[in-house]
C-alpha cells in the first residue's frame, strides 16, 4: 500500500481557513518544518521570507530568544488556571503596564483574539449606556473597508463582504462612514482632511448620534480592507464630536498597535484618548493567542455595584488571561523597550516604501502606493495600459504563488501587494524580498 504523503494527509482532513480548498489541487502547500527570525523553512529546506508576518502577528519575528525563554519558565510553573477568582504576579504585572499604553485607560480585560476584544468593547459600550440612563444608545457606526474580525458582530461592524457577505440574514446592520484617504506621511492632507469631506462625514453622524452608542475603527491605517491609510485629522474630529455628543469611540488596534505604524498605539498619531482600545497580533508577538480591551474606570465603575444588581459584565473565555501568553506578552513587551523597535520602524518607514517605489519604476505595475510605520502597500495594474486587472484573473494570488516560488510568503489583498514584515527585520532581508516581489511581479504581469 502506497504511503501517503503528508499533503495528502492533510487535505483528507483539514479544512484551511481564508481559503477555497480547490486552490490547493494548483497550488500546493508550503510544509513547514521551523521557523526563525523573519523566515520559514519548509521540510525540503527551502527558506521563505515571512512578508506578512504570518498574518500580521509576528511582530518580533518567529522563536525570539527572550520570548522563547519567558515562555518556558512560565511553562514550569503551571501553563493556564481559570482567571476568575485567581491572581498571579505576572499577570498583574502586564495588566499593570498595559495600562500605561493610553492616559486614563487604566481597565485591562482579557479575552484570547482580537474578533472577541472588539465584541467585548461593543458590548461594553453598549450595557454601560444601559446602566447609566442612557439605554436608547443602541446603534453603532464604522468606516468604510473596515475589518474587526470574524464573530457575527465584528463582521457586521467591518466592510468586507468577502468574509461576511454569507452570513448576512444573521448580522446587525451597522452603517459605515466614507472617509478620505492618504497616501502616508508625506501626503498633503496628512494633518488636515478636506473640508468637504468633514462635513459629509458630521451629516451622517449627526444622523445616527441619538442612538449612537459608539463608532468602530482601524486607527490610521485599515488592513483586511486594503491597507488603506487615513489622516490622523480625522480621529482628532471625531474624538471632539464623540465628546460633545457622548458617543464612544471603540479602536482596534489588533493590527495597528505595538509599534506596527511607528507608534506604540496608532492612535498616538492624533493624540487621542478613545474610550476603548482593543489589542492582539503584536501583544504576545504572535507566540500565543492574546487579545485585551483596554478601557477606563469610569466606564468600569458603572459595572461595579451588588450581585444582585445584575451589573456585572458576564463575558468570559476560556483562556482568558493564559499564564504562557502572559509570560510571552511580557516579554515582548520588553524587547520593543530594550531594543528601542518602536523608534527603529518609524526612522526606517520611508527605505520600506522607497522598497516599494523602486519596483513599481522597475515593473511599471504598481500604483497607489502607500505606507505608514512597517508597512507599504500598492495596488497591481496592467504595464501596458495602465488599467487595473480583472479581479477573475487572480493577479495577485498568481504574484503570491510566484513568490513563494522564489523565496517568499507575500500574500496579497486581492490585488493589492503588500509587506508587512517582522518589525526586526534585517535590511538585507527587505532587499531580498523586494527583489523577489518585482521578479514575481514581472513573471505574471508580463504575461497577462
Amino acid at each position: 500500500m502506497k504511503k501517503e504523503s503528508l499533503t495528502e494527509r492533510d487535505l483528507k482532513h483539514i479544512w484551511h481557513p481564508c481559503s477555497q480548498m480547490k486552490d490547493y489541487e494548483d497550488f500546493p502547500m508550503m510544509h513547514i518544518a521551523s521557523a526563525e527570525g523573519p523566515y520559514l523553512y519548509t521540510t525540503d529546506g527551502k527558506q521563505l521570507i515571512d512578508a506578512i508576518s504570518s498574518w500580521w502577528c509576528k511582530s518580533l519575528g518567529h522563536r525570539h530568544p527572550r520570548i522563547v525563554a519567558s515562555v518556558k519558565e512560565q511553562m514550569d510553573k503551571y501553563e493556564h488556571v481559570i482567571m476568575a477568582n485567581t491572581c498571579c504576579e505576572p499577570l498583574v504585572e502586564l495588566s499593570e503596564k498595559l495600562a500605561n499604553l493610553a492616559p486614563s485607560l487604566d481597565r485591562v480585560f482579557y479575552s484570547d483574539n482580537g474578533s472577541t476584544a472588539v465584541e467585548v468593547a461593543i458590548k461594553m459600550s453598549l450595557q454601560y449606556n444601559a446602566q447609566t440612563g442612557n439605554s436608547h444608545k443602541t446603534s453603532f457606526l464604522a468606516l468604510k473597508n473596515g475589518y474587526h474580525g470574524e464573530t457575527i458582530l465584528t463582521l457586521a461592524a467591518g466592510d468586507c463582504e468577502l468574509y461576511s457577505s454569507p452570513y448576512a440574514p444573521l448580522m446587525p446592520k451597522i452603517p459605515n462612514i466614507e472617509i478620505p484617504y492618504v497616501t502616508g506621511e508625506d501626503d498633503a492632507n496628512w494633518n488636515l482632511i478636506p473640508a468637504k469631506s468633514w462635513q459629509a462625514i458630521e451629516t451622517q453622524l449627526n444622523e445616527y448620534k441619538e442612538h449612537l452608542s459608539g463608532i468602530i475603527f482601524e486607527p490610521i491605517l485599515q488592513g483586511a480592507g486594503g491597507m488603506k491609510v487615513y489622516s490622523p485629522d480625522l480621529l482628532k474630529r471625531l474624538r471632539k464630536w464623540s465628546y460633545e455628543n457622548k458617543v464612544h469611540l471603540i479602536a482596534d488596534e489588533i493590527m495597528t498597535g505595538f509599534g506596527r505604524t511607528g507608534k506604540m498605539l496608532a492612535c498616538d498619531h492624533a493624540g487621542i484618548t478613545p474610550d476603548f482600545v482593543c489589542l492582539s497580533k503584536g501583544l504576545t508577538g504572535g507566540y500565543t493567542p492574546m487579545a485585551v480591551t483596554l478601557t477606563s474606570t469610569e466606564i468600569y465603575n458603572a459595572f461595579y455595584d451588588d450581585y444582585a444588581t445584575g451589573k456585572a459584565f458576564m463575558h468570559s473565555n476560556t483562556y482568558c488571561g493564559h499564564a504562557l501568553g502572559v509570560a510571552a506578552a511580557l516579554a515582548a513587551l520588553k524587547i520593543y523597550e530594550d531594543e528601542n523597535i518602536i523608534a527603529n520602524v518609524a526612522a526606517k518607514s520611508c527605505e520600506l516604501r522607497k522598497r516599494m517605489e523602486d519596483i513599481a519604476t522597475e515593473t511599471n505595475a504598481l500604483t497607489n502606493i502607500r505606507n505608514i510605520g512597517y508597512m507599504v502597500a500598492a495596488d497591481l495594474i496592467n504595464p501596458d495600459t495602465g488599467a487595473k486587472f480583472a479581479s477573475k484573473e487572480r493577479t495577485g494570488y498568481k504574484c503570491y504563488q510566484k513568490a513563494v516560488e522564489l523565496g517568499a510568503l507575500l500574500r496579497p489583498l486581492g490585488d493589492t501587494v503588500y509587506f508587512l514584515p517582522p518589525l526586526n527585520t534585517p535590511d538585507s532581508v527587505l532587499d531580498n524580498l523586494a527583489n523577489i516581489a518585482k521578479d514575481a511581479i514581472i513573471a505574471v504581469t508580463r504575461q497577462a
